[in-house]
Order: structure tokens, then sequence, then C-alpha cells
């Protein structure tokens, strides 16, 4: 008996503090579950809604989780990727956040590693269940080396 109270403490427990969490908190669980490979961890950050959205780089505009966790899956089935985010942009009210997002996804082509650098914006929403994903939308930046990444630039436009 004392272990079922405990797994059920557990358990609000784990609610409570992902009830409690941030957008910054989701964001970070998104990319360690890509960094990992992890689907089941990467799709638990989307919000279980019919209306998510995701664009990867160069391909079209997926609608809905089944669409969403197809393209994870193709994405990831070689394993993690060596995604890292930076220069992240934040705006946020009381139900909804945007992230801009500089993706620093570093590839191994046949002549060494090359950088790519990918503009993302991450939208995530307050649902019951707390802060989730609701839609991510990225570009391709650009390929340079890695060694050679230039520093960020600040300009008003």
């Amino acid at each position: 008996m004392a272990r079922t109270i405990g797994v059920a403490m557990t358990r609000t427990a784990q609610r409570a503090a992902l009830l409690a969490g941030t957008p910054d908190d989701v964001e970070t669980a998104f990319y360690e579950a890509l960094q990992a490979g992890d689907v089941e961890r990467l799709m638990a950050c989307w919000a279980d809604e019919d209306e998510i959205v995701c664009v990867h780089p160069g391909s079209a505009r997926l609608l809905g989780a089944a669409a969403i966790r197809a393209a994870f899956m193709a994405m990831l089935e070689q394993g993690g990727l060596n995604v890292r985010p930076a220069q992240v942009v934040r705006v946020q009210a009381l139900a909804s956040a945007v992230h801009s997002v500089v993706e620093h996804v570093r590839v191994m082509l046949p002549d060494g590693p090359r950088e790519a650098l990918v503009a993302a914006t991450n939208v995530y929403h307050k649902t019951p269940q707390g802060w989730r994903l609701v839609a991510h939308h990225a570009s391709t930046g650009g390929l340079r080396e890695a060694d050679a990444a230039a520093p960020p630039q600040h300009v008003l436009h």
C-alpha cells in the first residue's frame, strides 16, 4: 500500500511540476528529445489538439499530431539530431508565448563537419496540461563551417 501511495504522489508531483513549468521548460524538453532521438518525449511537448502545426525547412506544412509524429519518426530513425537552440527572443502573454530561435544544427558531410543555421519560431499555449507547443516553423538559414560561425548582428528593421 505504501508503494501505491508513493506512485500516486509521484504522478501528482509530476503533474504539478508540468503545470508549474514554463515555455522555456517545454522548449528545453523539445530540443533534448530531438538530441536524444526520442519521439515519445518530443511529442509530449506538443498540445493535444487537432490544430497543431509544424513546418520543417523546405517541407510542406504538417497539420495534427499524427502527421507531425510521422515526420519526426522519419527524421529521427537514424538517431538524435545535434541541434542546439540559441539567440532566443521571447514574447509572452498570459496564455501564449512565441520564441524566435536560431537552431545550430551540426551535420557531418563527406568533406567534414558543417553547421546548418535554421531560423525557427516556436509557439506555446498554456493548456490544462500546462504549457505546450502548438506550432514549430523552421526555415533554412544556411550552411557554414562550424568553426567559422559568425557572431550575431543586431539590426533594426
